[in-house]
């Protein structure tokens, strides 16, 4: 055991996961590799959670970061802030949600957090529709709207959770339908489960579960939930902390895949914008947003340092294509891997979208969840140099791989053999 691992456990909670048997600092970055206080170089396909976003130590982030801290650090919400606000109105634009406003949170958990408060202060109820193996964050009150027993350590709640069939298409009682039946029944049970409630505020979802094992929904299902919502004034608050920004690469948002009826009432991100720097934040139409009527402020959420990060990453970007690139690269990256996984008795699905990628494992010749594997196989990753996530609704066994969007084909052909004997060895 390390020196620096036994201090960590001598000062920090038991429930603080790390990866590893024999967890690893890591020193340093540059592009898509990172190096351990060892001296190991890997290649990262996790991006600490889905948020180094464009890359590591990418000079212009760094750049914006070094110039803004030399003029000042923080200020809070209680002053004029420029780069709050120029970061405010391009993601305004960019939302697609009509008179747009943006507030700042520090991270995505406070990000839902925030969304909650709006739509139970704006509908007047603290019902609240979540969706089945999600996760919206560690706060009690996210804690109370997430459908993952793993992730969820207390059944007290502020709210009142009724939890919605659809968020996975491989499992459960609907698994073997068509996607149009898939549908059907999806929205069935959500007209059923709301005509046992009163006036619920609003239905919470990511469009990609990401925790959950990027597990998703067909095209269209959040469409045909908005319109049981509208018919019944239910806001959509759609949980982008991890699909948004390109990363799903065919669109900017996840729900833009959902699009039919036009975007949700309610938007939460953060992760990727700040390309490390803590940005979270919550985008709803102006009626929503200012419905509080009590004054409030952020000490941190818009902070000088982490807009200019945000402002930086994004203008990167955009002008680099990194969704077109997530598109182009994830999906050769998502073929490969289902060339791998065809040929592998561990695997039973690999699915995903763009540069998020979900390898769920079983044991061989069964359909029940293989963690031990899983586990494995993170060990055998890291010994070949590469950096994997894993998740998953059942018992953590789903591989979980997004890298950095600006992430090249040689890169992509290099981790997936490393997985591939990662299997192997699993």
């Amino acid at each position: 055991m390390t020196d620096l691992y036994s201090r960590h456990l001598a000062v920090l909670p038991d429930w603080l996961a790390t990866y590893y048997r024999q967890p690893i600092e890591i020193t340093h970055g540059e592009g898509r590799h990172v190096w351990d206080a060892a001296g190991n170089r890997y290649l990262d396909f996790f991006g600490g959670i889905l948020t180094t976003m464009t890359a590591h130590a990418l000079p212009e982030v760094t750049k914006a970061v070094s110039e803004q801290a030399g003029r000042i650090v923080h200020s809070s919400t209680l002053y004029l802030n420029r780069p709050m606000v120029e970061l405010a109105e391009r993601v305004a634009a960019l939302s697609g949600i009509p008179d747009a406003r943006v507030f700042f949170t520090t991270s995505g958990t406070e990000a839902n957090d925030t969304a909650l408060l709006l739509a139970t202060a704006y509908r007047r109820s603290h019902q609240i529709l979540a969706m089945r193996n999600s996760y919206h964050g560690r706060s009690f009150s996210a804690v109370g709207i997430t459908g993952n027993r793993s992730w969820s350590p207390t059944g007290l709640s502020p709210l009142q959770t009724l939890y919605v069939h659809g968020g996975v298409r491989g499992r459960g009682p609907y698994a073997a339908f068509t996607d149009a039946q898939f549908i059907e029944a999806c929205v069935a049970d959500l007209e059923d489960l709301i005509g046992h409630t009163h006036d619920v505020a609003a239905l919470i979802a990511e469009p990609i579960q990401g925790v959950g094992g990027f597990t998703a929904p067909p095209d269209g299902l959040f469409a045909a939930f908005r319109d049981v919502l509208d018919r019944h004034g239910i806001l959509w608050i759609s949980d982008e902390v991890q699909t948004g920004w390109g990363r799903t690469g065919d669109h900017f948002w996840g729900w833009q895949a959902h699009a039919e009826n036009g975007p949700p009432d309610i938007l939460t991100f953060a992760k990727g914008i700040g390309n490390g720097m803590s940005i979270g934040g919550v985008v709803a139409r102006a009626d929503v947003m200012n419905c509080l009527d009590a004054n409030s402020i952020s000490t941190f959420g818009g902070s000088p340092v982490t807009m200019a990060a945000g402002l930086a990453n994004l203008t990167y970007l955009l002008e680099h294509d990194l969704q077109g690139n997530a598109r182009r690269v994830g999906g050769l990256l998502l073929e490969r891997l289902r060339a791998v996984g065809a040929r592998s008795p561990l695997v039973r699905e690999v699915r995903g979208r763009g540069l998020m990628i979900g390898i769920e494992l079983v044991k061989p010749g069964t359909d029940e969840a293989n963690p031990e594997a899983a586990a494995a196989v993170l060990e055998a990753a890291r010994e070949g140099g590469l950096l994997i996530g894993k998740g998953g609704g059942h018992d953590t066994s789903v591989l979980r791989i997004a890298p950095p969007l600006s992430l090249n084909v040689a890169e992509a052909e290099a981790g997936a053999s490393i997985l591939e004997h990662a299997l192997n060895a699993g």
